[in-house]
């Protein structure tokens, strides 16, 4: 089966771009209704409606949360592909339907995502709110975690462009984790009952994205989501979805999320562990901090009356502006990129640099300037 093609196919146009918030996913809902039950579970800090989407009848129970980080919605988009999938009389569908029973809720923290921050309204990070249990949108989660009793949780995410696979000069595009569950990040049945899904997903991804699927970095930490209900002996899987190449508004993403969500569901989960798994699991390079948006390499530059040539990178910082979100590149760093990648590279070739009469890059200001006073970069790329 082309996955792939499948996620093409359902892909919900009416979502596009990073900018999602509860105004343009309530109709989409809505559309739905004919299809699964939907029903308002609960209110924000600034009293915005979070929804709960029950799907399928089946024996086991997943818990599926997206957005509880405000400003990251391409799993939110990836989500609904899959609830479009749901609708279909396909017998793949069918049987999802027939064999799982899915609580999800598709925009946690809907007060982040109007503000596109990664925080909810009183500036706390819900993925670090787990024990403390402070916030109206980690109080819900809590109580539909206890009220539904799941048998597997999905935290999904999304990761900056920062990120590769540790031995390849690749963007880790999906990544995944099996949270620990103590701070020695031994495996338990639990924990291995979660590394089972995420090969079962890997093995399908693969065929996709060679050397673009990393493991997530399993540091414990008990007040995150995905390594409380760990604790609480609930397998949970953390989906991040990071980039694919030329992909800032993460609308190619969003489809190898469908896969791995439509790949979770193609095994029963709930009793097969397979001795090789965690061997299989371990092999997944782990993310690695290794990319930049755009590195320059070969520059130009008079310090201090010295001539020098260096390299140096610049970073996208994302603004909504006009109900879009913008990318505007600052530099970020000078020098020291050995192991680092760039999405977007240039050579430049011993050109002089030069930005607002200044010769040399200053971190922070925007990576606008000129090479030998005639060739020209504007918010980061050379202008053709």
């Amino acid at each position: 089966m082309d996955f792939l093609a499948l996620a093409t196919k359902y892909l919900v146009p009416d979502l596009q771009g990073k900018y999602i918030h509860l105004d343009i996913i309530a109709p989409l809902m809505d559309s739905f209704a004919d299809h699964f039950e939907f029903k308002e579970v609960g209110k924000s800090v600034l009293q915005k409606s979070i929804y709960q989407v029950k799907i399928g009848s089946g024996k086991t129970k997943i818990l599926i949360w997206s957005q509880m980080h405000g400003n990251e919605s391409t799993t939110t988009k990836g989500l609904f592909d899959f609830f479009n999938f749901l609708t279909s009389d396909t017998e793949l569908a069918n049987q999802i339907k027939a064999n799982y029973t899915l609580l999800c809720i598709p925009m946690l923290n809907p007060d982040g995502a109007f503000a596109y921050t990664r925080e909810n309204a009183n500036g706390i990070d819900l993925n670090r709110d787990a024990v403390a249990e402070t916030q109206p949108e980690m109080q819900l989660l809590k109580r539909t975690y206890e009220q539904f009793k799941p048998d597997y949780c999905y935290n999904l995410h999304d990761q900056r462009t920062i990120f590769g696979t540790v031995g390849f000069n690749s963007p880790a595009t999906i990544s995944f984790l099996a949270p620990a569950f103590d701070a020695a990040c031994q495996y338990n049945s639990t924990r291995l009952k979660a590394v089972h899904v995420i090969v079962s997903m890997v093995d399908v991804l693969n065929s996709y994205l060679p050397n673009q699927i990393g493991r997530f970095d399993d540091a414990y930490n008990v007040n995150c989501t995905g390594d409380y209900f760990t604790t609480q002996q609930t397998p949970t899987i953390l989906f991040e979805a990071g980039h694919y190449p030329n992909d800032y508004h993460r609308d190619e993403s969003r489809k190898f999320v469908f896969v791995a969500l439509v790949a979770s569901f193609l095994k029963q989960n709930e009793n097969v562990v397979v001795d090789n798994d965690l061997t299989k699991y371990l092999r997944i390079p782990q993310n690695n901090k290794c990319f930049f948006d755009i590195i320059y390499r070969n520059i130009k530059i008079i310090d201090n009356n010295v001539e020098k040539i260096i390299n140096f990178a610049a970073q996208y910082r994302e603004e909504v502006i006009a109900g879009k979100v913008e990318f505007r590149a600052v530099i970020s760093k000078i020098s020291d990129l050995e192991n680092h990648f760039g999405h977007v590279e240039y050579d430049c070739e011993s050109m002089l640099f030069s930005s607002n009469g200044k010769p040399y890059p200053i971190i922070e200001e925007e990576a606008t300037f000129d090479l030998n006073n005639s060739i020209k970069f504007n918010n980061g790329l050379k202008i053709i």
